[in-house]
């Protein structure tokens, strides 16, 4: 009885594993129709909203050391993402090389933060990891480890902004400066909560969605931490350098930490009005309108379309180098 009903569950393996197959193979199909169709799309009703008569006289208000500082900082903070995914090689063990994750991570990054979270940190990931060869759990924690570096960092740096007190809210804010003050204070616990986990937790492993996910080292836990604040960070002060001498940079900071929330809830590709109804309304009281709008207009400019349309002639690249990239690591990891 037992060589027959080993007999009759064997044949079920390999049409369960054709199945996986041939669903993998349409979900490939179908992000490659999406990013050679519905891409170009968002681009174009990206660039067609803007004010590009605006976005010029902005620009030219600035002083070509203040831009070339700009340019410098945005590169760091970019630098600073990517290494999100260079952390989270030697938290998967995969083989890729660091010079072919760093072109991937920025080309997501600068995707994410103009077209949304789902097409540049999510579908655009899958899509050029999985071309490098690398498999679907691989790439989720992967993804996994990215998000939670970017939001720890955020949290950290929220915790201590808030906490301390360095916004000064207006008086019709439902959301006074003592609850702001808490919320900081619930931000630092939940990050060291995060370490100590990290640090005395038994468990390690956990599975979601069939998905397993690994509890890092308390080491690899601050690395993250580090790198995500310094990301943020980054990104602040670019707009701190763009606006008058006078500016404050830790209230900067933080006005910057409360639009980002803001423009993840509205769901909107790259917060557009969100960061700018969020800088005016908290700063109107220190600068005019025209210098945060000008200020805002550079960053965008610095930060957010330049990087973009060095990603699209880098992911032109990597699109086009994908299989023999494949084909290079697959024989690396043969030897």
């Amino acid at each position: 009885m037992s060589g027959v009903s080993h007999a009759s569950t064997h044949p079920e393996k390999p049409a369960a594993a054709g199945k996986h197959k041939v669903w993998l193979t349409w979900a490939k199909r179908g992000l490659t129709v999406f990013f050679f169709i519905a891409v170009p799309v968002m681009l174009f009703m990206l660039m067609k909203n803007l004010d590009w008569n605006e976005v010029m006289h902005a620009l030219e208000s600035y002083k070509v050391s203040t831009l070339a500082l700009g340019f410098v900082i945005a590169a760091g903070s970019y630098l600073t993402y990517c290494g999100f995914d260079v952390l989270a090689r030697r938290y998967t063990e995969h083989k890729l090389s660091v010079a072919q994750i760093v072109p991937v991570t920025f080309v997501c990054y600068a995707f994410n933060l103009n077209l949304s979270s789902w097409v540049g940190g999510i579908a655009l990931r899958y899509r050029l990891y999985s071309r490098l060869g690398l498999d679907v759990p691989t790439i989720t924690r992967i993804l996994s480890l990215s998000l939670i570096t970017n939001w720890l960092g955020y949290m950290l740096l929220a915790g201590f902004v808030f906490a301390g007190g360095f916004i000064d809210l207006p008086d019709g804010w439902k959301i006074g400066d003592t609850t702001l003050q808490l919320i900081g204070v619930v931000l630092l616990v939940v990050c060291f909560g995060y370490f100590l986990a990290c640090r005395f937790s038994r468990k390690r492993t956990f599975t979601i969605r069939k998905q397993q996910l690994v509890l890092p080292s308390l080491n690899q836990a601050l690395r993250q931490a580090l790198l995500g604040a310094l990301n943020w960070g980054l990104m602040a002060l670019l707009i701190y350098v763009l606006l008058p001498e006078k500016a404050f940079y830790p209230a900067v900071l933080g006005i910057l930490l409360i639009s980002s929330i803001a423009g993840v809830i509205a769901h909107i590709p790259a917060g557009l009005g969100v960061l700018e109804t969020v800088f005016i309304t908290l700063m109107q009281h220190q600068f005019s309108k025209g210098q945060l709008l000008a200020a805002l207009i550079g960053y965008r400019v610095i930060y957010f379309l330049i990087p973009l349309m060095l990603a699209l002639i880098v992911y032109a690249v990597l699109e086009k180098r994908a299989k023999a990239m494949r084909n290079k690591n697959e024989a690396r990891m043969a030897d």
